[in-house]
């Protein structure tokens, strides 16, 4: 498996676009995901340096990742205005050579007391397929986030598997986040039930309670059964560190060679990497 991270741990720290593909490549990583919104306005030259930079490096890009939540909004101008901002993402995603655009859906709204939930997932889904039409016309596919939050449409396995069953979908299929997976009590057991739907992992550790995104071996995630239950599916494609704010940003370069190494021996001693 190829080793990749989400490029933003970076950018919270000050260090510019370029600098931090630079220093990615220079820790060891086979490759990068890139958080950036294609609509903000300097998105077509960041996009245009990521490729060139990248290309240089030899550091391919695998991922887009981007937050989506009004693709589930009660006003249809907020749900268009969504599919279409996702689509540009799939675009950009097509111009990085990048395999997939990773999802992230909303909440249901109003504790679920206003407004149906079940319209709520019937939007997501319609979405859901419309996206998946255009990412399959890119040559990319669709890897919804499992969010370990109380409101969240995917918050569990339970509900990602019926979400990309009503879906339906080839090109729609499940990112894994390892430690979302510990903050849901998901067992590692269950990431067998998505099968061939596995689309791309995350990997990050955290204390069990709330998200955290911290190095690997900083909390209490038992990383080895998931890995195996990973392997176990048949998935053969990138897993990505993804890292919130380390705790002194003077330490950031520190901060992601510490999860670099923790992660490349989890996969190695796991038969995943040399």
């Amino acid at each position: 498996m190829r080793l990749g991270m989400i490029n933003s741990a970076w950018e919270q720290h000050g260090v510019e676009l370029v600098e931090g593909l630079r220093r990615t490549k220079a820790i060891g990583f086979d490759c990068v995901d890139i958080f950036q919104d294609p609509l903000d306005p300097e998105a077509g030259e960041r996009v245009r340096m990521v490729r060139q930079t990248c290309d240089g490096l030899g550091l391919p890009v695998v991922s887009v990742v981007g937050v989506s939540v009004g693709l589930v909004d009660f006003n249809p101008s907020v749900r268009r205005f969504h599919l279409d901002r996702s689509k540009a993402y799939l675009d950009m995603g097509e111009r990085l050579g990048a395999r997939n655009y990773l999802l992230v859906l909303g909440e249901y709204i109003w504790q679920k007391e206003v407004i149906p939930p079940e319209a709520q997932w019937a939007w997501g889904v319609e979405a859901c397929k419309a996206l998946g039409d255009h990412a399959a016309s890119r040559g990319l596919e669709i890897v919804l986030e499992l969010e370990p939050f109380h409101m969240s449409l995917l918050n569990d396995m339970g509900a990602m598997c019926r979400f990309l069953d009503d879906v339906g979908h080839p090109a729609v299929k499940a990112n894994i986040d390892i430690s979302h997976m510990v903050l849901s009590k998901t067992a590692p057991a269950e990431v067998l039930r998505l099968g061939r739907r596995a689309g791309h992992v995350h990997i990050s550790d955290c204390d069990g309670k709330k998200h955290g995104d911290l190095p690997p071996g900083r909390g209490v995630v038992p990383f080895g059964p998931y890995i195996d239950a990973i392997r176990r599916t048949g998935f053969d494609g990138a897993v990505s560190v993804e890292l919130e704010y380390a705790p002194d940003p003077s330490k950031i370069d520190a901060w992601v060679r510490e999860a670099y190494d923790a992660t490349a021996r989890l996969l190695k001693e796991a038969g995943l990497r040399r």
